[in-house]
C-alpha cells in the first residue's frame, strides 16, 4: 500500500466509524472510486483498532468504572458501585449477538459478498431515513443508567445489522437507542462504549492471524493507519458529542441519502 492510500483510509476511518454514517461502507467506497487495489479486512481491522484506543481515551472515565466494577465481581468484593456494575454488565449482554453471529457470517465468507456499492447505497438511504424517522419522533429524556438488560440486547440485536456493510454500527445502535428513548448524548456514549469490546474482539482475531502471516510490510501498514485513524476519531468524537448536545442527527440523514442515490446512480446507470 502507498503511503497516500494509508492516510486517506485512516482519516476515513477516524472521521466516520463513531458518525452514523458507516465506516466500514467508506472503506469499500475508496478502492472502489478510486481504482486503488482494496486494502482488505486487515487493514480495516488496523484502522479500526485506533479508533478503539480514541473512545477507550475519550470515555476512560467510564472504562475505568466499569472496569474496576468488573474485577469487584469476579473476585466477588462488595463495595462495586451497583450502577457501574449493572452499565458493564449491559455492555457484555449487548456484545453476544454480534460476537456469536458475526464469527458465522466470517466463517460462512459472507463478508465479502457483501462488499458492494448496491448494497451500500441502499443501506445507507434505508437506515438513514429510519434514523431521521426515530430520530424525530423519539422522546430524548432517559439516561444510559436507566438502561435495562432486556434494553441492551435489544441493542445488541440491532448492532448485528451493522455487519452488512452502509448499515453503520453507530447508526443503527444509536438509531435503537433513541427507539428506545434515550436522549441523543446517551444514545452516542452507549453506542461508543459498545464498539469496544467489539472492535477489541475483531482486532484480536485479526491480529493473530497477522502474526501467524509473518507479514511484517502489511504489520507496518496497519500500525500506521491505526495511529493516524486514532487522532482523526478523537476529533471526531469530541465534534459529534459537542454537536448532539444541541442539534439532531439530521445533517447525518442527509449525507446517508445523498450518499445512497450518488451511488446507486453509478451502480444502475
Amino acid at each position: 500500500m502507498t503511503l497516500l492510500q494509508i492516510i486517506v483510509l485512516a482519516i476515513v476511518q477516524g472521521i466516520t466509524e463513531f458518525l452514523p454514517i458507516s465506516s466500514s461502507g467508506h472503506l469499500i467506497l475508496v478502492p472502489s472510486l478510486t481504482d486503488w487495489p482494496d486494502q482488505g479486512l486487515m487493514m480495516d481491522v488496523g484502522v479500526h483498532v485506533g479508533t478503539l484506543l480514541a473512545v477507550m481515551l475519550y470515555f476512560r472515565a467510564d472504562v475505568i468504572r466499569m472496569t474496576v466494577a468488573f474485577w469487584h465481581m469476579i473476585t466477588r468484593k462488595k463495595d462495586s458501585n451497583q450502577q457501574d456494575k449493572r452499565l458493564m454488565i449491559a455492555l457484555i449482554l449487548s456484545t453476544i449477538p454480534v460476537v456469536i453471529i458475526g464469527g458465522i457470517v466470517s466463517k460462512m465468507g459472507w463478508n465479502d459478498a457483501w462488499r458492494t456499492l448496491e448494497i451500500i447505497g441502499w443501506t445507507s438511504i434505508v437506515f438513514g431515513i429510519l434514523l431521521y424517522v426515530l430520530d424525530a419522533k423519539c422522546a430524548v429524556t432517559k439516561k444510559i443508567t436507566e438502561l435495562r438488560y432486556g434494553q441492551a440486547i435489544f441493542m445488541g440485536l440491532a448492532q448485528v445489522l451493522a455487519i452488512i456493510p452502509g448499515v453503520s454500527r453507530s447508526g443503527i445502535t444509536m438509531t435503537a437507542a433513541r427507539g428506545l428513548g434515550f436522549s441523543r448524548t446517551e444514545a452516542a456514549r452507549f453506542s461508543m462504549l459498545m464498539s469496544i469490546p467489539t472492535i477489541l474482539a475483531a482486532g484480536t482475531i485479526q491480529g493473530l492471524k497477522l502474526v501467524t502471516s509473518g507479514d511484517a510490510a502489511l504489520g507496518t501498514d496497519i500500525f500506521l493507519g491505526a495511529g493516524l485513524s486514532f487522532i482523526t476519531a478523537l476529533l471526531a468524537i469530541t465534534g459529534l458529542m459537542k454537536w448532539l448536545q444541541k442539534s439532531s442527527m439530521t445533517p447525518f440523514v442527509i449525507y446517508r441519502v445523498i450518499l445512497g442515490v450518488g451511488l446507486l446512480f453509478l451502480v444502475y446507470r
